[in-house]
């Protein structure tokens, strides 16, 4: 990841079917440019079980909006055409792109097959409950629609461990493990062992999906132009498995290739592992610092904020952290739905975005608002975001010394002019803190970027200044230019 880079992730779980995002993507690129986003995380791009499927139900990976199958040429999204045209305008406007990489699992097979299989519990999927038998299950994938362009690649049974539906059955209450396979012994351990998560569940064991996957990878990487890739559902795919594939394609043709990966876990232990196992390969998403933000916006005054960045990945592995809000599974009505509240939402983006450790990325419907789920977007957040581009430099000092008001000083650099930020949060009452600029900064005012209050703060000859917030807020406080830049800009 770049210095001070700011990522967005430019898509939501509700956005309409209509085939026209890409070209809204494109249409975009100039304003995200302007605002100070360096690089976009765009959704999977690849054909799912159906039109409305947002990409997560992988079907046909080649398929990027080119052949008619599951009844449509497009996605969701729009054509391969216009996907490629959107990368195309991010790139022009000086914007990195990272692909979503769903690897895990297949959908919407083309043909059901016999196969003999065990049934193992889905509390516990090293727990067997029933014993060998006779499943049908839709494990053939020969992708009639593209009649082998690209790669002549056909799925079967032999290439996945298994799936939770049989389709003579049709039971709920198994996960159907195929008579010679074993879940992945290096897997989160949740549920016994976590390999498998949904469809069909492929075998990354299994030489030719090896073969297949680093083949399509390269083809991916190829024909889009992407620059970076965000890797989902890690925890449910053998460690080794990313660890030596990105080695490779690192060592063969993408030396610089980034790579965020998805590991959903609140124990920043398990995170820290998984890092460990993959030779820090990738960065990983702070699902830690997430749910602090939640529990934060849930407990109020009862929340103690000088923790807040305690047991985090940031905290802990600062240059692997990827840091975040929200984003599409933690939505209203989604699976891992955590949202963090209203009130909290600009306390966590200052905490994310005007700091030096981590890589921020913001969530598109944090930004623009979500009418489908009638959900507001996040106030100033626009602003921090210009403030963390032009302003968030130099040396920090944290002043989280008080279990309501917790503040820090960002001291600016010679690189960037008027740079140098001070920032206040409280989630009680009226907070007022005393912190240290620094003796440069001596007989210099900071005005409060947010406009909430209108007395500037006068740094006194020892560095130090009076700064204050709302109750239930942040404050951001800037020098004089900076704030005259931030209202000519506004």
């Amino acid at each position: 990841m770049y210095n001070n880079e700011t990522m967005m992730q430019y898509f939501e779980w509700y956005l309409p079917n209509d085939g026209f995002w890409w070209k809204r993507c494109a249409a975009k690129a100039e304003h995200l440019a302007r605002l100070g986003i360096s690089a976009v995380w765009l959704p999977p791009a690849y054909k799912g079980t159906s039109q409305e499927d947002v990409g997560y139900g992988v079907y046909d990976m080649y398929d990027l909006g080119e052949f008619d199958q599951k009844g449509t040429i497009r996605t969701k999204y729009g054509t391969k055409e216009e996907y490629i045209a959107a990368i195309r305008a991010f790139h022009e406007a000086g914007i990195r792109v990272f692909a979503d990489i769903v690897l895990n699992h297949r959908m919407g097979g083309d043909e059901l097959e016999e196969v003999k299989a065990v049934g193992d519990s889905p509390e516990d999927r090293l727990q067997q409950v029933d014993g060998k038998q006779t499943v049908r299950v839709w494990s053939k994938f020969t992708f009639p629609g593209r009649g082998g362009k690209y790669s002549r690649f056909t799925w079967d049974h032999r290439h996945f461990t298994g799936t939770d539906w049989d389709e003579d059955s049709r039971r709920t209450d198994r996960i159907y493990r195929f008579t010679g396979k074993h879940w992945a012994p290096e897997t989160d351990p949740e549920r016994g062992n976590f390999d498998y998560l949904m469809g069909m569940n492929v075998d990354m064991s299994n030489r030719s999906v090896k073969r297949e996957t680093e083949k399509w990878l390269r083809w991916y990487l190829a024909q889009t132009g992407v620059d970076g890739l965000r890797l989902d559902a890690v925890k449910h795919i053998s460690f080794p498995f990313y660890r030596e594939l990105l080695k490779r394609l690192r060592a063969d043709g993408y030396p610089d290739l980034p790579a965020v990966g998805e590991y959903w876990s609140g124990d920043p232990e398990r995170l820290l592992h998984y890092l460990d196992a993959v030779d820090n390969e990738m960065s990983l998403f702070d699902v830690a610092l997430h749910y602090n933000f939640y529990h934060a916006s849930q407990a109020g005054a009862d929340y103690d904020l000088s923790g807040i960045l305690s047991h985090t990945l940031v905290s802990e592995r600062p240059d692997k952290a990827v840091t975040f809000v929200d984003n599409h599974d933690t939505q209203y009505g989604q699976s891992l739905e955590s949202f963090v509240a209203d009130w909290f939402k600009p306390l966590a983006y200052a905490l994310i975005l005007l700091r030096q450790e981590g890589v921020p990325c913001v969530f598109y419907s944090d930004y623009y608002g979500n009418p489908a789920k009638n959900r507001p977007l996040v106030p100033n957040l626009g602003k921090m975001i210009r403030l963390r581009r032009a302003y968030a430099y130099g040396d920090q000092k944290d002043f989280f010394d008080d279990p309501h008001c917790i503040g820090w000083v960002r001291r600016g650099d010679r690189e960037h002019p008027d740079s140098g930020l001070a920032v206040l949060l409280s989630n009680a009452g009226a907070g007022v803190k005393r912190m240290r600029m620094g003796l440069r900064f001596a007989g210099e005012r900071f005005y409060d970027a947010l406009g909430v209050f209108p007395e500037p703060v006068l740094i006194d000859a020892d560095g130090w200044g009076e700064f204050r917030c709302a109750e239930n807020s942040v404050s951001l406080w800037v020098r004089a230019n900076a704030f005259e830049d931030l209202i000519v800009n506004e």
